[in-house]
């Protein structure tokens, strides 16, 4: 008889940021013999369904998809103003749905019994599902390891008095600028570079506080997961390690998925946008280190006044450009509304606009030359796993705290203010594209590229730190 495979199941939050990461975690586990059980919401699993992420695996019996409710209507479009709503509903309705759905496949005869949960770090309502079946449950945090270190001091700024802001005037009047001096892996961060949901005069702010629970139950946890690596975060994972002595590295995920995944698993997609490939034939025409990459990812959106800024700095700056826009990004209209023929007349046969892409294989494709990027933290290390700098444009959570480090520290980008500007815009990318500036930038980004292929290559510290914990996951 054939050993029974140990069977992981892996639920990460619903959203597109947090499904990559966890996705190529399960492909990974998979590969090394996993039986893979991978939960979407509902509404999630079937836009995968309408953008045809899924029908790779349709029928593969050792890695299948299950669902649970997120507890909110059919209408809501699960948008960025949406988070409070599903932060709500989702410990409620998501842990009786998953408890449900673990007594299904606990009953179940057709799939081995089920040897961990590996959660996305901000659903810790499945900690008390694990430890009501006595199921061992792993954490898979999703924000760089600066981004965690920020959320793990959040209770240390509402205690000093940073949190909440006592009226709206400090958003503007310099009080963000003040420097947190008492964080020692953090020299020189501000209070705005802290994840952005301490931006609120509410106490109660369900954002804040829900991130702040999380942090808080990964103590629970087997183990913590993070997507980086050793060389990059080095102090940062020092000081967090002080609270989660169980802590992994092991990433970056997607240079380690390309490390040790077989090429027919690359055919297994996550996205909940159907890509356009086309755009890659478009950059096979351009010289290499040419194209401007410009993609705000899934969640961000722009006022009209925003993109236009955009719009204008990228065309005025003649460089070629891909831009992805999604149909959500523009807060209350479509692109089409904004971007004007005079507009599109002006970058004909430089610009080319799409809806979704395949990102990775953008940012590696050698035509592309920088990113402008909203520092999310899958775009930043992927960024990293290829060599490409940045213009960072940070809008919320993390990607503050990613920006900063980014710039100051990495050396592989240079930030843009939020309240953007098209000749800001224009400057920047010819900075990164041409200048002094940005020559060093792309210098230390192959640097770090580097560094990511040596932590994920055979001896490396993430390479070593995932061959852990399957040894951890395969032995109860």
């Amino acid at each position: 008889m054939e050993p029974v495979k140990p069977h992981a199941v892996c639920i990460p939050l619903p959203a597109q940021g947090h499904i990559n990461p966890m996705f190529k975690l399960a492909k990974l586990l998979h590969f090394k013999g996993f039986h893979i059980t991978f939960v979407h919401t509902d509404f999630n699993y079937h836009r995968m369904l309408d953008s045809r992420a899924l029908e790779s695996l349709t029928g593969s019996p050792d890695f299948r998809f299950e669902t649970i409710a997120d507890g909110l209507p059919s209408t809501n479009p699960r948008g960025i103003q949406d988070l409070p709503d599903l932060c709500l509903s989702i410990p409620v309705e998501g842990l009786r749905s998953f408890r449900e759905l673990i007594m299904k496949l606990n009953a179940s005869t057709d799939v081995p019994p089920i040897t961990r949960i590996i959660s996305d770090g901000v659903m810790s309502f499945t900690l008390e599902v694990a430890e009501e079946f006595g199921i061992p449950e792993m954490v898979l945090f999703t924000p760089s390891a600066c981004g965690m270190l920020g959320y793990l001091h959040y209770q240390d700024l509402k205690e000093r008095g940073y949190f909440p802001l006592k009226d709206e005037s400090e958003l503007n009047n310099g009080f963000l600028d003040t420097e947190i001096d008492w964080i020692p892996a953090m020299k020189g961060v501000r209070l705005r570079d802290f994840p952005a949901f301490i931006r609120t005069t509410n106490p109660h702010d369900v954002m804040f506080n829900y991130n702040v629970q999380a942090v808080n139950n990964a103590t629970k946890a087997a183990a913590v997961l993070l997507n980086t690596f050793d060389d990059l975060e080095h102090q940062v994972l020092d000081a967090i390690k002080t609270k989660f002595n169980n802590l992994f590295t092991i990433g970056p995920l997607s240079m380690l998925h390309r490390q040790l995944c077989p090429t027919n698993l690359d055919s297994m997609e996550s996205n909940l946008w159907k890509e356009d490939t086309q755009c890659l034939v478009w950059l096979d025409k351009r010289v290499p280190g040419s194209v401007v990459y410009v993609n705000y990812g899934s969640l961000v959106t722009v006022t009209p006044q925003q993109l236009r800024e955009f719009a204008w700095g990228l065309a005025d700056s003649n460089y070629q450009f891909l831009w992805v826009i999604r149909a959500d990004l523009v807060n209350g209209c479509g692109e089409e509304d904004i971007l004007s023929e005079e507009f599109m007349a002006a970058i004909s046969g430089r610009g080319l606009l799409v809806g979704w892409c395949p990102q990775e294989r953008v940012l590696s494709h050698p035509s592309v030359g920088g990113f402008l990027t909203h520092c999310g933290w899958n775009s930043t290390i992927e960024s990293v796993c290829e060599g490409v700098p940045l213009i960072c444009w940070p809008f919320f959570a993390d990607q503050q705290m990613n920006c900063f480090y980014s710039c100051r520290e990495w050396g592989i980008g240079m930030e843009i203010e939020s309240d953007v500007k098209r000749d800001k815009v224009e400057g920047l990318v010819r900075e990164l594209m041409e200048g002094v500036k940005g020559h060093a930038l792309r210098l230390k980004a192959m640097d770090w590229k580097k560094k990511a292929e040596a932590a994920t290559g055979p001896g490396g510290s993430s390479f070593n730190n995932f061959d852990n914990i399957v040894m951890q996951l395969k032995h109860k």
